[in-house]
């Protein structure tokens, strides 16, 4: 047998937290793959996937018997430890969804960069997180399990936009202005020729203007200009929203909720919220599997150029480690300007 062990968070109050341990069975059926968890990232993004599981599903990719209880999603590196298929042998090291568990088993069917998990409590699940790519890069693994799953909904975001010719608007307003995904977008849109304006506490505004990514950098408490805008709440505070929108009036010509970096879901219906596997999908069809790669891959190089010097990485290791660095997400004590890596 295998021992696994497992954090799960109260669905109501995710900052308690429990280290559940259970053992697996070696033997796998038909196409099934063991992981081995081994390197990921936690950052505000996971919080957002407890604050909203409920409405978009995020508690359902990893469902566990204990009644009010859930894992949390995280991005990262696994090692395949048990195979059935011949194309995914032990050893192999893979790049996807992972619970916040030492193991996890899923049934694989095999794709040109790596495999999907087909198992089926994920089958009515939002393709994206279902996909696992073959590791190719040991040497951008902090990168990319830290930026590479906001940039890619910082990359959709800003296409969405520049799609939509901003609405008619030629300002973009930031909350969280120092989180990874809102400077990811800001980087996205810095060529577009629109203004940016990032909001953030005050504590965070030396950070912010040090990225050189936005044309103005404000604490919240100050008063942006009366323009056509639009507003990308990354922050998913109302006090602030309620402001801005007291402030702009009419001018707000759009306002797109993102991401919660606080714990609480603040539902407006004077914001859309942005779900990233809908613009995925809308330019897989407009561009092909291929176009949409190629086009991806440009804008993240473009990217981790720059991350590489914004961001110190600290390395954290096990579970306990694990809630320690949790808890700290959640309570908002994290700096922007470090971020936190597990070493399971």
């Amino acid at each position: 047998m295998i021992s696994r062990w497992t954090v799960v968070v109260d669905r109501d109050d995710l900052t308690k937290t429990e280290v559940l341990h259970d053992e697996l069975s070696p033997e796998l059926g038909d196409c099934e793959v063991l992981l081995r968890t081994g390197h990921v990232g936690l950052t505000a993004n996971n919080v957002t996937y407890g604050v909203v599981g409920d409405r978009i599903g995020y508690w359902n990719f990893f469902p566990v018997p204990a009644e009010g209880r859930g894992v949390i999603p995280l991005w990262g590196f696994a090692d395949v430890v048990g195979s059935t298929l011949d194309a995914i042998p032990p050893g192999t090291r893979v790049y996807g969804y992972l619970p916040m568990s030492s193991h996890l088993v899923v049934r694989a069917k095999l794709t040109s960069s790596g495999f999907v998990d087909t198992v089926d409590h994920r089958a009515e699940l939002p393709a994206v997180y279902n996909s696992y790519l073959i590791a190719t890069d040991p040497e951008s693994e902090d990168l990319q399990v830290l930026y590479r799953p906001l940039f890619m909904t910082s990359f959709l975001l800003a296409d969405q936009l520049t799609d939509n010719d901003f609405h008619g608007a030629r300002t973009v307003v930031i909350s969280s202005a120092s989180s990874k995904t809102a400077f990811g977008t800001a980087q996205c849109l810095r060529a577009s020729g629109v203004r940016l304006v990032g909001l953030t506490s005050p504590r965070n505004v030396e950070f912010t203007e040090s990225l050189g990514l936005y044309d103005t950098v404000l604490p919240y408490d100050a008063q942006v200009d009366v323009e056509p805008s639009v507003y990308l709440d990354f922050s998913g505070s109302a006090d602030v929203r309620s402001a801005l929108h007291d402030r702009l009036g009419p001018s707000l010509v759009k306002a797109i909720s993102i991401g919660l970096t606080g714990q609480k879901s603040s539902a407006d219906p004077r914001s859309r919220f942005f779900f990233a596997p809908e613009q995925l999908r809308k330019r897989t069809a407009d561009w092909g599997p291929e176009g949409f790669a190629e086009r991806f891959g440009t804008a993240w190089s473009a990217f981790t150029a720059q991350a590489r010097d914004w961001v110190a990485i600290k390395h954290h290791h096990g579970p306990d480690e694990l809630v320690e660095v949790w808890q700290s997400v959640l309570a908002g004590k994290t700096n922007p300007d470090t971020a936190d890596v597990i070493t399971f």
